[in-house]
């Protein structure tokens, strides 16, 4: 799915899925072939894959490049109106850049039970990158 300032990609693909798609951007196809599965599997999905993403890997480099955002659902305990009842948990929808994503330890991801939803890339950030 597409804006008219981003792409789009599904958490659950995986790299070989989005490789093998026409639909896909032409330029990310080939983005993946030559950067991203330098240090992954093409049989990882893309939320696995930015969930364990550190900073020494060179496909966060790129993603950082990129200046890729990835949305995710974090849960959180909210008081009810007024204070009355129950605190419940509820999942709010947040957009994070890759970095500000990857200083999240595993740990906290796993505690606060962070879901990746999409991975955003600015369609012209794709335009100027160069392969």
């Amino acid at each position: 799915m597409q804006d008219t300032g981003a792409y789009y990609f599904g958490a659950l693909y995986t790299y070989s899925e989005i490789a093998s798609n026409v639909d896909a951007p032409f330029k990310f196809r080939a983005l993946i072939e030559h950067y991203i599965l330098k240090d992954t599997n093409p049989d990882t999905s893309i939320e696995s894959h930015l969930y364990y993403l550190t900073d020494d890997m060179f496909s966060a480099k790129t993603y950082i490049e990129l200046r890729a955002k990835v949305k995710v659902d974090i849960e959180v305990t909210e008081k009810r109106f007024f204070g009355l009842g129950a605190p419940k948990t509820v999942y709010r929808e947040k957009m994070m850049p890759i970095a500000d994503f990857m200083d999240i330890s595993v740990e906290d991801k796993k505690k606060r039970n962070v879901k990746i939803a999409e991975l955003v890339i600015p369609k012209l950030s794709l335009m100027s990158f160069s392969i």
